[in-house]
């Protein structure tokens, strides 16, 4: 299982992050499958959409992928153990990787796959998400994400010391949980959460390929490496372990962990699927990257020397 993950876009103004979580999937695809305070009270929704033929294909489709996964001995939810330990210098290669370079760049209005250099990225102003449901959802689905969701953003914020609160409107992080064709019609809501969405990657979440399982774009001010804005879309398809297998990552990642490393055990940042959420090794990785000794727009070479302190302070010779 290998999958496509982190995408970069740099732009004269500003950058943008996308990551698409995918995976080497049985065959048969349906063809057109392109498949600390209480949280705020969940909205109050209308009856679920009638389900389509497109949407019932997609669900039956990705339940198979979770089943394949699992078989696999892959989505473990347990955060690593005995057998995957890491060290202080494991650590923070696997931070430089991860937080300071991308696997993909914007060439002609795509994306090409190649690693580059980069910053360091993450937000400096209170994050405030928001979580929207296509019609397609219902609202018991609904309540169980949003109280997932709440608990992750805790925890988020503990781990981080960063400001993140789930709110009902006004978020500046916006999830949209949405069916194969609500997403193929999310187009004009993209660009009002992301102004300075390319029209080729609002196509890139409208037209997206059966191997994404889910997306998020993060937008930072010019070169500063300031996150302000990100948007990420999880198939409402989903059943439940890889649903949360994309709210971890996509969340995580739209927090300013871009990259992936076939290097990085125990963690979600890693093409092999073998972790579901968000790991020991993870949470140590968001510590280093909200760290006060670190600023955004770092170069590796001027935050390497700091990483390596820093992971040695927090995991000594082993972990």
């Amino acid at each position: 299982m290998k999958p496509a993950r982190p995408l970069l876009n740099t732009w004269p103004a500003a950058a943008l992050l996308a990551a698409g979580l995918s995976a080497c999937v049985p065959a048969g695809a349906p063809d057109q499958a392109r498949i600390p305070a209480p949280p705020p009270r969940p909205e109050r929704p209308a009856a679920p959409a009638a389900d389509t033929p497109r949407s019932a294909a997609a669900r039956a489709y990705y339940a198979e992928v979770q089943r394949t996964l699992l078989s696999q001995g892959l989505l473990r939810t347990d955060g690593g153990g005995p057998d995957t330990p890491f060290d202080d210098r494991m650590l923070a290669e696997n931070f430089v990787r991860i937080a300071l370079y991308d696997e993909y760049s914007r060439t002609g209005g795509g994306f090409v796959r190649g690693e580059t250099t980069s910053v360091l990225r993450r937000w400096e102003v209170p994050v405030r998400f928001q979580i929207r449901f296509g019609a397609s959802v219902p609202a018991e689905r609904r309540a169980t994400d949003r109280a997932r969701i709440a608990s992750y953003l805790a925890r988020l914020s503990q781990i981080t010391g960063h400001p993140i609160s789930l709110v009902d409107q006004g978020g500046n992080f916006v999830l949209h949980v949405v069916s194969e064709d609500e997403r193929e019609a999310l187009g004009p809501a993209l660009r009002r959460d992301m102004p300075g969405l390319s029209p080729q990657d609002v196509s890139d979440v409208t037209r997206m390929s059966p191997t994404t399982y889910c997306m998020v774009y993060a937008l930072s001010e010019g070169n500063t490496g300031r996150y302000t804005r990100a948007v990420a879309v999880v198939r409402a398809e989903h059943p439940d372990l890889l649903r949360q297998s994309c709210f971890h990552e996509e969340i995580a990642q739209g927090l300013g962990l871009a990259n992936d490393s076939p290097r990085a055990r125990p963690s979600i940042f890693n093409d092999d699927e073998e972790f579901a959420l968000l790991t020991k090794q993870d949470e140590l990785l968001l510590k280093i990257l909200y760290s006060r000794e670190l600023r955004p727009g770092m170069t590796e070479a001027e935050a390497r020397p700091i990483v390596r302190a820093l992971a040695t302070r927090l995991v000594g010779g082993g972990a």
